[in-house]
């Protein structure tokens, strides 16, 4: 029998990567998420792009509601396919989390490896939409990698062995001219993102990849929004943002009173 959680798209190229750096380095990742999470156990969550639902179902039945909120409907359905089984566990459109039943809904909303993806415009919107949607006295999580400084290097010869090996879609890479490397190793990328579309219904998304991200910019745009409480780093924490693979930003919703 197929293992559900075993087969998610994203799940074959992260944490069950036949390659082991990049099985530690997601499975670190996975592990603080749940660690961070935890700590509203009891509660309701929100995996705000939540993508194959790996993260849903590695954290089932820490909560008593565990929402999955994606853009990808045809990933949404299966999701719910796959996990049809799990007890308080819904899958929806992050088009649906308008509604007023969403407002002030979510003791914990985690956001992993998303916003890096959103172009100018709706990634502000994004972390706008994350604080109306937390509860008071709740939590946001946001994740995003880092892509800038000597990690850049190392990321770049893991996803090129990778690629060698034909794990996952290393393949098809983002790959930079001399130059933009050596600004983006400097911390001084400036580079300009490359904007991409995918078909959805009514219009075309647009959607960056991870080239020209500066996780700086972010935190930026999260402490105008929200209270920055914590940041760490994974997979190593003791060497900050030097050597990780992803910058996690652990945030509050800003009363209402103080904005």
């Amino acid at each position: 029998m197929t293992d559900p959680l075993a087969s998610g798209a994203y799940a074959r190229k992260q944490i069950y990567c036949p390659d082991p750096v990049v099985a530690w380095s997601h499975g670190s990742r996975f592990a603080l998420a749940a660690k961070l999470a935890g700590e509203h156990r009891g509660g309701r969550l929100l995996d705000y792009g939540c993508g194959d639902g790996t993260f849903i179902a590695l954290t089932h039945g820490t909560f008593a509601e565990a929402i999955g909120a994606d853009v990808d409907e045809p990933q949404l359905e299966d999701c719910r396919q796959r996990f049809g089984s799990l007890s308080a566990v819904r899958f929806i459109s992050t088009g649906s989390l308008g509604g007023s039943e969403h407002r002030l809904a979510y003791d914990v909303i985690t956001c992993m490896e998303v916003l890096e993806h959103c172009v100018d415009d709706e990634r502000r919107r994004v972390v706008g939409q994350l604080a109306r949607l937390c509860r008071p006295g709740g939590r946001i999580i946001i994740s995003v990698p880092i892509e800038i400084g000597p990690a850049l290097a190392g990321k770049q010869l893991f996803r090129a062995v990778a690629a060698r090996r034909g794990h996952g879609d290393y393949q098809h890479r983002e790959t930079y001219s001399p130059v933009e490397f050596a600004r983006a190793l400097l911390g001084r990328p400036h580079l300009a993102r490359a904007e991409y579309e995918v078909d959805g219904p009514g219009v075309p998304r647009r959607y960056c990849g991870h080239k020209g991200f500066d996780w700086r910019v972010l935190q930026k745009e999260v402490t105008d929004q929200l209270r920055l409480e914590r940041r760490r780093f994974t997979p190593m924490p003791m060497l900050g943002g030097l050597m990780n693979s992803q910058v996690w930003f652990v945030c509050a919703p800003t009363p209402p009173s103080a904005t």
